[in-house]
């Protein structure tokens, strides 16, 4: 394969931080790469040097002399005043970007729901952003760079988008380096993953999942060596300790042995480990939306609309953006009255939002991390064991250092971590998400995720990230802008067989808005899986079961724990031992019936 670009030894920067520290890496034709790690580990960083956007303290970048590169910031770069027809395509006429196939494709693909003629100023955040893509795409450069793509863009445009990049070039032309924390699309288009991690970057072959498997395999190795590290770390500060402290005929030689083996220990990476906290307990009613209208303005968001929310229930949410997703929401949560129809509110339900915009915080801008969390408590009861706020902060990837900072001056993530805490703090039993993967970097939703799925309450999550609604969310449902909301057994690829249907006559003010319809009914036939619907809920039915037995097996332990301790005890009550009994029997029993239901489940899932 021919060399395209690379970095030799580069390094960067920060005052006293240092971001990338003697890094060399290399495209070659035909790489399809997925750059990954925490937020501010130097992804971003990385992608502006490789672009010759930046110039690191010491280091070189090299390119081909021939090789041009397309550039998609992080953050929008158009000229607002422009209109989108000339924000794409300059002052081309119509007739000369037209004649080309692939021009035409995109423009179908991207901006066919939106009106030619309209001020880039006057767009909604995904609007600009696929314009941004569309004026990227249609360029013939040999690299694109694609920092955060998936950002603001609804799932029908994250599925297009990938379609295009897999479709583009011939699998041995062409480079592609991409910035993204949408693991569903890094899995779709890329063939090898860079890690940026500590100043390092290290590279693996294929796209998330088969990283998540390698790097797995190397903290396992790693954890082996540290193991025998700390035999030996043990074994030497013991014998330090040995004999009068004052004692110094200590072989120099042994304490400088100890003492490096301490300062061999690698700083622990800022992993994230949110810890379940206690809920209020659901009584049988929930939430219910019944018969409920509402119009903002001459929209029609929802027509006589009813959704029953049952306790423990987990609702992913998917629509097009404007459907009304974000107003669910807020009905869900009493702050918006419906035209017509009710919520009816369970009497022991304690709801909390996870809003886009981080708007919760804007109450404690001039307070540092630990003072927010203390402000809620002092002590929490987390898994059974108390921890202090610090503690509690100090879990959720806060260093020490960090704690004390002001929370005007967090990171986007850092923000949304905080976020999430505050509410989990406040103990509710029904969480509603909307968009939550924003600003977070794959290590911290992996952990996210880990959290969610040990939620004991009701949760509600809206989101175009597919990795993350199937992960989390047993079954799916659809506002589809046409004010009535609808069941997804099939999940996502459902959905965008809906969509497609309905737009098979487009009505903007583009000039490719009917193309725009074929263009995308093409994508969503390629990526319907087979085995269809009813095995893809026998799948969903199996996560479901999973949870369950997991719950049922830890029930069954606890009582079991219990009634060795009773029948130990020295005077025998024997009315709370025959309760137990009852309770074990009763447990056990709901054990074997949810065994025969997976077993049901897996023989329809074809595993």
């Amino acid at each position: 394969m021919a060399h395209l670009l690379g970095a030799e030894n580069v390094s960067v920067s920060y005052a006293t931080r240092t971001i990338l520290d003697g890094v060399t890496v290399g495209l070659e034709e035909g790489d399809r790469i997925g750059v990954v790690g925490r937020n501010g580990d130097g992804k971003s960083t990385l992608m502006r040097l490789l672009a010759s956007r930046d110039t690191p303290d010491s280091g070189r970048v090299t390119k081909r002399r021939d090789v041009t590169i397309g550039f998609l910031d992080q953050h929008d770069v158009l000229d607002g005043d422009l209109g989108v027809g000339e924000a794409i395509v300059g002052a081309q006429a119509d007739h000369e970007w037209a004649a080309n196939p692939r021009i035409r494709e995109i423009m179908g693909g991207l901006v066919a729901d939106v009106d030619w003629h309209t001020p880039v100023a006057s767009l909604s955040g995904g609007q600009r952003r696929r314009v941004a893509l569309a004026k990227l795409l249609i360029a013939d450069d040999d690299i694109i760079m694609l920092d955060e793509p998936t950002n603001h863009l609804d799932v029908e445009g994250v599925a297009w988008l990938a379609q295009h990049l897999r479709q583009r070039w011939r699998p041995s032309v062409g480079g592609l380096l991409l910035v993204t924390h949408d693991r569903w699309f890094l899995d779709e288009v890329c063939t090898r993953t860079w890690e940026v991690h500590d100043g390092v970057v290290d590279m693996f072959d294929g796209g998330y999942a088969a990283y998540v498997l390698a790097r797995a395999e190397r903290d396992r190795m790693a954890s082996v060596v540290e193991s025998k590290r700390q035999q030996l770390v043990k074994k030497e500060l013991a014998w330090l300790r040995r004999g009068a402290p004052a004692r110094t005929a200590k072989p120099k030689f042994r304490i400088e042995a100890a003492n490096d083996l301490i300062a061999d220990v690698p700083e622990p990476r800022n992993t994230l480990a949110l810890t379940q906290m206690a809920t209020a307990r659901l009584g049988k009613d929930v939430l219910d939306l019944e018969n409920v209208s509402l119009a903002l303005g001459d929209k029609t968001l929802f027509r006589d609309l009813t959704l029953r929310l049952a306790p423990g229930e987990r609702l992913g949410i998917v629509g097009v953006n404007g459907a009304g997703k974000t107003t669910m929401l807020r009905l869900l949560n009493g702050e918006v009255e419906p035209d017509s129809g009710r919520l009816k509110k369970g009497k022991t339900v304690q709801t909390a939002v996870l809003s886009q915009d981080v708007g919760e915080l804007a109450d404690v801008e001039d307070l540092r991390v630990i003072e927010v969390i203390e402000n809620e408590k002092r002590v929490f009861n987390v898994g059974g064991r108390e921890l202090s706020a610090g503690q509690l902060v100090e879990q959720l990837g806060f260093s020490n250092e960090r704690q004390w900072t002001l929370v005007r001056e967090l990171s986007g993530g850092e923000r949304r971590r905080l976020q999430l805490l505050r509410l989990l703090v406040g103990e509710p039993n029904v969480l509603m998400l909307d968009e939550p993967t924003n600003d977070l970097d794959t290590d911290t939703l992996a952990a996210v995720e880990d959290v969610l799925d040990g939620w004991p309450g009701t949760l509600v999550v809206v989101s175009h990230d597919r990795y993350l609604l199937e992960r989390v969310t047993d079954h799916q449902m659809a506002l589809l802008g046409d004010g009535r909301l609808r069941g997804l057994p099939g999940g996502v690829d459902q959905y965008l067989e809906l969509r497609h249907g309905m737009e098979s006559g487009g009505s903007s003010g583009s000039p490719m808005a009917a193309e725009g319809s074929s263009a995308r009914q093409t994508t969503t036939s390629a990526q319907t899986p087979a085995g269809g619907p009813d095995r893809r809920q026998a799948r969903k039915d199996l996560t479901r079961i999973e949870r369950q037995l997991g719950k049922n097996a830890a029930q069954i332990e606890k009582i079991q724990a219990r009634m060795t301790e009773a029948g130990s005890a020295s005077d025998v009550d024997f009315e709370v031992l025959a309760e137990l009994n009852a309770k074990l029997s009763a447990a056990q029993t709901e054990h074997e019936s949810l065994e025969e239901q997976w077993l049901d489940a897996a023989e329809a899932a074809g595993d």
